[in-house]
């Protein structure tokens, strides 16, 4: 699953980046904080491309809620969703089936830039932390779909099984979010697409040549520790804890 992750780049590093700008300069200041580590499970304010508009960044609040509630039932939703998941993921083999997702699937897409994610590694019945990142420290675009609950945008990343490389992080759950490269970015956010194009777009395997990995700090896990901080991406090694 993918409930960790580091976006530590300001605002005008994105637009550059994916060509888009940032929908209201009232909240550049904010989103400029850079945010090392941030937990889904606190359901943070994230920038995202929306489908619907292609050419912004606008903010998006991390965990997907059904379209028929109300802005004041959003946190007693997260709540209520915390034994599933709190609306984080959306797994892309229910996409076209589950209750939420049916409905935003073909028409409430999005891409989720960051510049890497966090995942558990099981080795002696212990967790480990790994950090994920493109190997020449470029974004990862991850995809996800989105809810419109007044004028909050809520969104879910969506994960798919892990490839053989993440498999061997994720070694229990064995399961990766969505990365998608410049030409399923372009797919992933045309409202022209059918069906099994989509479907296609799910299927994209990012190549494993440009991933890199490494193990960082169990502060990671700690709820006494603040990791919001710049070294909790730094390499931390383990004795008899690999990958690779």
């Amino acid at each position: 699953m993918c409930f960790h992750i580091s976006v530590w780049e300001e605002p005008e590093y994105w637009e550059r980046k994916f060509k888009v700008k940032i929908s209201d300069e009232r909240i550049r200041p904010v989103m400029r904080k850079p945010q090392y580590h941030l937990n889904g499970f606190s359901h943070p304010n994230m920038l995202v491309i929306p489908q619907q508009y292609p050419e912004v960044l606008a903010p998006g609040v991390w965990g997907i809620v059904p379209e028929d509630k109300s802005p004041d039932e959003i946190k007693s939703y997260y709540k209520e969703a915390i034994p599933y998941g709190g609306g984080l993921n959306a797994r892309a083999e229910k996409l076209f089936n589950h209750f939420i997702y049916k409905r935003v699937i073909r028409n409430q897409r999005c891409i989720i830039p960051i510049n890497g994610y966090f995942d558990p590694h099981e080795y002696q019945n212990k967790k480990f932390p790994f950090y994920i990142q493109n190997i020449k420290n470029e974004p990862l675009a991850l995809a996800g779909i989105y809810t419109l609950i007044g004028t909050y945008i809520t969104f879910a990343i969506i994960t798919k099984q892990a490839s053989p490389l993440l498999a061997k992080v994720h070694n229990v759950k064995k399961r990766q979010p969505l990365i998608l490269d410049t030409e399923n970015i372009n797919n992933w956010l045309d409202s022209t697409i059918s069906d099994s194009e989509i479907l296609e777009t799910i299927n994209f395997e990012y190549p494993e040549s440009m991933i890199k990995i490494h193990s960082v700090s169990k502060d990671l896990f700690s709820p006494k520790v603040n990791s919001n901080v710049k070294t909790i991406v730094n390499e931390v090694k383990y004795e008899g804890v690999s990958v690779i």
